[in-house]
């Protein structure tokens, strides 16, 4: 087999095509959660915090440490895993629980006399053959 032909099978395996289109998705819902931070969470953030840009704040010999950035990059990670966290585990997890609950209705029963499971509908059992009710 050449190098073409292998290569062609595992880039052809559906692993490796499914992480693609993962990996696609995934870009474009991190450019939608990065854009619902910084435009809307982040804002709502610096009015709560006085003194407006507290991601310039720097501390140290000639302002050396920029505890700002930091502290901004952290609160950017917890925004974007609380977005995926309501989004993803809460919101599907809803969806799903409503996919997921059908209505069930019994179609056997049990014979009394030897205690196998026969059709609803059946008047005979069909390994002992007597009479149901």
């Amino acid at each position: 087999m050449s190098f073409k032909d292998e290569f062609k099978s595992f880039v052809m395996k559906g692993n490796v095509v499914d992480l693609a289109v993962a990996v696609v998705i995934g870009g474009a819902f991190g450019k939608i959660v990065t854009a619902l931070v910084e435009g809307v969470i982040m804002p709502l953030v610096g009015m709560a915090v006085p003194g407006g840009d507290w991601r310039g704040i720097a501390v140290g010999p000639q302002n050396a440490f920029k505890v700002g950035s930091v502290v901004g990059a952290i609160v950017d990670f917890l925004c974007i895993a609380m977005v995926v966290f309501l989004v993803f585990v809460k919101g599907l997890s809803k969806l799903k629980k409503h996919e997921e609950t059908p209505l069930l209705t019994p179609t056997t029963k049990e014979c009394p006399r030897c205690l196998e499971s026969v059709a609803l509908k059946a008047t005979r059992c069909k390994h002992c053959t007597s009479e149901l009710a």
